[in-house]
């Protein structure tokens, strides 16, 4: 099967492994990839954006399966040009996409659809959102969101008046996100334990996938700004059959019917972030692919072969399919540049990294890397290197990930030192 791969960063770097691990696979090429892909692809010099320019390269070549890896190409509408033209590709339509490009669309299609979610207000005039948060049927703490993509930083978790009315006066006027933040929604925080739900749709049939915890914000102890994603593992240690059951329940079925109902059938994978509280799950977000870093600790957890899957979501065939998880655990530890998410410095060369992937259950994903003259790699990124573990426990797979990301070295490297430690303490009765 000849496969092309659209995007650069870590996600896709892991899809790029899980491919290449495929007997089906005859080819495997990569727009426009990254060094640290280019270990596993050849690499194709067209931009992610470039959508004419994508779609006439990949009629020319016949590829037998495009895979989608982020979001703003599903937004530019890559997905509905490439299936005008017959070629299979994993990704929702633009139309489905907007359940994440906007979130002020995926409130309102939550609110009609009667899927559980936090309630919200949305504002688009910065003195009417400043007397909202002013009154008192404002409860802080408060979240604040930009309407459009962000890379995952257009949230913020606001503790009190003065923080809240500086991040809507910040998004609104322009400054902070531009036209994504045109448009911002005001919820209420939710409180409880976090969980990443992932699903496999090819718009008829959905398969579940293993569920996740992510680690948005930049400090240990969910301290600091958040960023596109600091850690995570699989499977979530407080999912239960009941709260899973719920989910596919009240969030999963009603967000795909909806969808399908209103014209936007969902192919592809879809995650929900769930908040799962003492009222019952309730959604925090949707993405319109592959979370980032969760499919680092995701892909590595499959006993099988992801590339049929993905191609049984392109072409409509997924009814037939089985998944099957390890026992194993997964942690994923994301080594970033210092300064991140905010200003950092690029180019600082990198050592350890072959050290760290010949550990036992060990792989290191490429997020912002470049090759060196010398054939080394150095920094390019914000978020550098995802470094997963496997291990017969979460507490396995965690020492291992931190043994993997200390063997790694390069001046200003920033990581946090507690990613998936709760869920050991909470599997051992411990407090939540």
């Amino acid at each position: 099967m000849k496969v092309l791969l659209i995007g650069e960063g870590g996600r896709e770097d892991a899809l790029a492994w899980a491919i290449a691990r495929s007997p089906e696979i005859s080819l495997l090429r990569a727009a426009p990839g990254s060094d640290g892909i280019g270990r596993r692809a050849a690499r194709v010099a067209i931009s992610s954006g470039d959508v004419e320019a994508l779609a006439a390269h990949a009629s020319h070549e016949r590829y037998d399966l495009v895979v989608i890896g982020p979001e703003a190409p599903l937004v530019a509408g890559l997905s509905d040009r490439l299936g005008a033209l017959g070629i299979p590709v994993f990704g929702p339509s633009a139309r489905a996409a907007e359940i994440e490009s906007s979130k002020v669309f995926s409130k309102e299609f939550m609110a009609r659809q009667r899927i559980p979610t936090a309630e919200f207000r949305v504002f688009s005039d910065p003195a009417r959102a400043e007397r909202h948060l002013d009154s008192r049927e404002v409860e802080y703490p408060i979240v604040v969101k930009a309407d459009g993509l962000a890379a995952g930083k257009g949230v913020v978790i606001a503790q009190d008046r003065a923080e809240a009315k500086r991040a809507a006066a910040a998004m609104l006027s322009g400054r902070a996100f531009g036209a994504a933040g045109a448009r911002i929604v005001v919820e209420r925080l939710l409180r409880g334990h976090e969980v990443s739900f992932f699903i496999l749709s090819d718009g008829a049939s959905f398969v579940e996938l293993a569920p996740c915890q992510d680690y948005k914000r930049a400090g240990d102890g969910d301290s600091g700004p958040n960023t596109g994603g600091m850690g995570a593992y699989s499977p979530s240690a407080y999912l239960d059959d009941a709260a899973r059951r719920a989910i596919v329940r009240t969030i999963i079925e009603p967000t795909l019917d909806g969808l399908a109902a209103e014209g936007r059938p969902y192919r592809g994978a879809l995650y929900a972030g769930v908040m799962l509280t003492a009222e019952g799950p309730r959604v925090l977000e949707f993405n319109a692919r592959f979370g980032d870093p969760e499919t680092q600790v995701l892909l590595p957890r499959l006993d099988g072969d992801w590339l049929p899957l993905l191609h049984a979501c392109a072409t409509g065939s997924l009814g037939a399919a089985t998944v099957r998880w390890k026992a194993d655990a997964a942690v994923c530890v994301v080594l970033a540049s210092g300064g991140y998410p905010g200003n950092y410095v690029r180019g600082i060369p990198i050592q350890g990294i072959e050290e760290a992937e010949a550990l036992s259950g060990v792989l290191v994903f490429h997020a912002g890397t470049e090759r060196d003259a010398d054939g080394g790699f150095r920094t390019r990124g914000g978020r550098v290197l995802g470094v997963t573990a496997l291990g017969e426990s979460l507490a396995l797979a965690r020492e291992r990930a931190y043994r993997a990301a200390d063997r790694i070295r390069w001046d200003g490297k920033s990581y946090r030192h507690d990613i998936a430690l709760d869920a050991i303490v909470h599997a051992k009765g411990g407090a939540r």
